[in-house]
């Protein structure tokens, strides 16, 4: 396997009205192509601004990050998509134009295009709501037909950042086992960023704990369940015990966050 993301020592300062603020210092991450990385930490730890940028959404203020194409990857090929915890699709357009709007900015067809859509729909069980409209949709639709826009426009690597947080437990754990499924069709690279320990044992290769504010390394855990996998892995033993081994590292970030909230 290949690297197909290389972060070394990214820093991110922000300015504010009380002086700079070091959000992640420091942080160096690789990930294989192919591979599924879970990140967590505490609220605030610079999570989300390391996935954006990555996403070359904002600038590192030091320290290198990069995805590599792959040197056999078709022209226009997009580098990577973001999902967020927000429902960022258009409410004007259906469905089916929303999950077609990245290959509509390549320049794909519309026949094409649609056929595309029309599969990605199928795939995260939205065929018979192709024609509704975002207001017409529950909340776990809506994120649906963002994962569906970001398959459909084949990434050569996903940036997931919460996007099942804003979800209800009942929605939460259906779309756990359906990105599952959807992700084992052609297991792209992909980076999530959550909170919740047990999505992240449940759906990565790697779990990567962030340390609190300023954000950096604390440890790496390699998941060694097999794939495919199910929520019924959750209900075991040997899950609860990585799971728990996990959260006896991050609830001293924790704590770090929230003595630093109470001064």
């Amino acid at each position: 396997m290949s690297k197909k993301i290389t972060a070394y020592k990214v820093t991110k300062i922000f300015p504010s009205p009380r002086g700079q603020v070091v959000a992640v210092k420091d942080f160096s991450l690789e990930v294989e192509d192919g591979e599924f990385v879970c990140i967590v930490g505490p609220s605030g730890c610079g999570k989300s601004t390391f996935l954006r940028i990555l996403a070359g959404l904002v600038p590192a203020t030091c320290g290198t990050c990069a995805i590599h194409r792959s040197p056999d990857a078709p022209p226009g090929k997009p580098l990577n998509s973001v999902v967020f915890q927000e429902y960022a699709i258009f409410p004007w357009k259906t469905v089916r134009d929303n999950v077609a709007f990245g290959l509509q900015m390549r320049g794909v067809p519309k026949k094409e295009r649609f056929r595309i859509a029309a599969d990605w729909i199928q795939r995260v069980g939205l065929k018979d709501f192709a024609d509704c409209y975002p207001h017409e949709l529950s909340g776990g639709m809506k994120q649906r037909v963002s994962i569906a826009r970001a398959f459909a426009n084949d990434p050569e690597v996903l940036l997931m950042d919460e996007p099942l947080a804003a979800l209800d437990a009942q929605t939460r754990a259906v779309m756990q086992e359906e990105l599952l499924r959807i992700w084992e069709s052609d297991r792209k690279t992909v980076v999530y960023i959550t909170h919740s320990i047990d999505e992240a044992v449940l759906l990565g290769d790697r779990v990567i704990l962030m340390t609190a504010r300023p954000g950096t390394n604390k440890a790496s855990f390699t998941v060694p369940f097999p794939r495919p996998r199910d929520l019924s892995l959750s209900s075991t033993a040997e899950f609860a015990q990585l799971t728990y081994g996990i959260w006896n590292l991050l609830q001293e970030e924790v704590h770090k966050t929230m003595e630093g909230r109470a001064r």
